[in-house]
């Protein structure tokens, strides 16, 4: 992986922390994918380790859980 990947649901905590996150890491080096909206990632977050959204995924494999939004289950 050479992006990161944010995971979001559009819910307002995940909304506030796409926000903020695109203003630390650049656009071109972070990935938004919004799970509400295209299911079809679901899989591919949680082989990635996601547990719930809002979540980054670091380019080494590193899952951070930002807050509390939803969990994965919630999203399937």
């Amino acid at each position: 992986m050479t992006k990161s990947v944010f995971y979001h649901a559009g819910c307002p905590v995940c909304v506030s922390a796409e926000q903020d996150i695109l203003t630390l890491i650049p656009s071109e080096q972070v990935e938004v994918i919004h799970l509400g909206t295209d299911k079809s990632k679901v899989t591919k977050a949680e082989k990635a380790g996601v547990k719930s959204v809002p979540a980054l995924v670091t380019p080494n494999g590193n899952v951070l859980h930002i807050n509390f939004g939803a969990s994965i289950e919630d999203l399937k």
